[in-house]
């Protein structure tokens, strides 16, 4: 296994566990704790996680970038999107938000003759010269983020009317319902949805009965999931 399959891996299990301990990646990867230590200490100093004593743990989300979000549970994303671009008709308007795994419907939905209205950048950037006519709600710019946040943004949202909503979450559970790592990432959710005929929250396994900085919704707020085949029996 390579070093790019290794940091994925890595990345993978920190995201769903928070944090692990060298000889579980070891044993998880199949390769030496001397090899696993490498790879943690060049994957701290990239600031992708945080180095441990005895292995590392998850950097807060609020400290990382969009573009590191991406590499993380690829496989399950890319499951989860192409469900939900098989749910887009032509002629729909599209909400799409700014998680990364939304994100990831645009390699899906490029030929697809719609409407996506987003508040975020690397969207507009993906689908930009394809077959989708893009609508930016703008606003302040978070650039860790790389989305549009804020009252003009939300406005912005509560001006169109969609056929179906993606929406991203931070964290789902029974016991507590929707929550997310941020007031302003709360909002466009609440906004994207109430706007929207149908909305799908777009959530990989890793998420589930996992309680976030602010809890804004209940559980019975959700009518539709997509999530990947790696989810529980007992939470599906």
């Amino acid at each position: 296994m390579n070093f790019q399959l290794r940091k994925h891996k890595i990345l993978e299990i920190l995201e769903s566990k928070d944090s692990a301990e060298v000889p579980e990646l070891a044993l998880e990867l199949g390769i030496s704790e001397i090899t696993v230590r490498r790879d943690l200490n060049i994957l701290a100093n990239e600031n992708l996680l945080l180095r441990t004593h005895g292995g590392a743990v998850k950097i807060g989300l609020k400290k990382v970038a969009f573009s590191q979000k991406i590499e993380v549970n690829t496989e399950a994303k890319d499951e989860i999107c192409k469900k939900a671009a098989s749910l887009i008709q032509a002629g729909d308007v599209v909400f799409l938000d700014c998680g990364s795994t939304v994100f990831r419907i645009c390699q899906y939905i490029k030929n697809k003759k719609i409407k996506v209205v987003t508040n975020s950048l690397p969207v507009v950037n993906e689908l930009l010269g394809s077959e989708v006519h893009v609508n930016f709600a703008g606003g302040e710019i978070d650039a860790e983020r790389q989305a549009a946040h804020g009252k003009i943004a939300t406005e912005h949202i509560a001006r169109y009317k969609a056929n179906i909503a993606f929406v991203g979450i931070d964290g789902i559970s029974i016991a507590n319902g929707l929550s997310a790592n941020s007031e302003k990432e709360a909002e466009m959710t609440l906004a994207m949805a109430n706007n929207a005929k149908a909305t799908y929250f777009l959530c990989d396994s890793s998420k589930f009965e996992k309680d976030k900085y602010l809890p804004f919704a209940r559980i019975d707020f959700v009518k539709n999931i997509i999530t990947d085949s790696k989810v529980k029996d007992e939470i599906s």
